[in-house]
């Protein structure tokens, strides 16, 4: 997608303090912090929400989980925890059309509902 923010910072073309790169996924800060540590991780495939999942992104999606696992080991959250959040479309708060998963800890998190 070629106006996709998300896109963007996958390409380059916008600086983000990214915390992890490969060939399928980008990890980088949120500018919009909801802990003490808050990091997006996104495929570089685009791909608009959950509700736009194919069959064949189950493989990737099941690398996106381990990814969030290594990046969080690799930011001292695994001993106290952390959550991961991944929100689908406007009624959940998602506010880029660029699946994205939260990896949100650093300190105590309140329950969600």
């Amino acid at each position: 997608m070629e106006d996709c923010l998300f896109c963007k910072i996958a390409r380059g073309e916008i600086p983000a303090k990214k915390r992890f790169e490969d060939d399928e996924f980008v990890a980088f800060d949120d500018i919009n912090p909801k802990a003490q540590t808050h990091i997006l991780i996104i495929p570089k495939k685009h791909i608009t929400s959950v509700i736009d999942l194919m069959p064949e992104d189950e493989g990737l999606m099941g690398r996106l989980i381990l990814r969030a696992q290594s990046i969080a080991e690799k930011s001292n959250l695994s001993q106290d925890g952390y959550r991961l959040c991944i929100n689908s479309g406007r009624h959940s708060g998602q506010e880029v059309d660029h699946l994205h998963l939260h990896l949100i800890g650093g300190n105590p998190l309140g329950p969600i509902a």
